[in-house]
């Protein structure tokens, strides 16, 4: 299982890492609010690995079957190895490419309230809310953390799915 886990987990973190180092280099032809579309549907592409990985392990080490609870625990681990290459990626990008993520993004949040017609009070508040997510981002120790949440949501998701679809008794 082991083998599995770690070949399909890998296969699955390098597919997002080249997608995620694909949207930095073009975000701002893209734009943010696309980038954010591209960025999860490479997440979801990247995640199909954990599909494939329970159905060979089911085929090829459990002779065509596997119980829910397997395949759960299978395409978790899948799902795990592959969000912590999402976050060693990020974490490279943020350190090399991106380390102005922050404040682009925010200047981008303060434009899309501006363009909504916020006010002045609502515009402090956008800029505080801000702030809060810069000083988050500044902070390596729990940036991981907040990086980590994003893609792990879609695996788990896509893994219930597959461990669903693939069980066989």
């Amino acid at each position: 299982m082991k083998k599995i886990v770690l070949t399909f987990g890998i296969l699955s973190g390098i597919v997002s890492a080249l997608m995620m180092f694909v949207t930095v280099l073009f975000i701002d032809q893209i734009g943010w609010d696309n980038g954010v579309f591209v960025g999860y549907t490479a997440i979801v592409l990247s995640l199909l690995f954990v599909y494939f990985g329970i159905r060979s392990y089911r085929d090829n080490h459990q002779g065509g079957r596997i119980t829910f609870g397997r395949a759960f625990g299978v395409g978790i681990l899948i799902t795990l190895v592959s969000c912590v290459f999402y976050v060693i990626s990020w974490e490279i990008e943020y350190a090399t490419l991106f380390s102005d993520f922050a404040e682009k993004y925010a200047a981008h949040a303060m434009e899309q309230a501006r363009a909504a017609g916020a006010d002045e009070a609502a515009l402090a508040a956008k800029a505080a809310e801000m702030a809060d997510m810069k000083e988050v981002m500044d902070n390596p120790f729990v940036r991981p953390l907040f990086i980590f949440i994003e893609p792990f949501p879609v695996g788990l998701l896509v893994t219930l799915v597959s461990a669903a679809l693939l069980k066989k008794k």
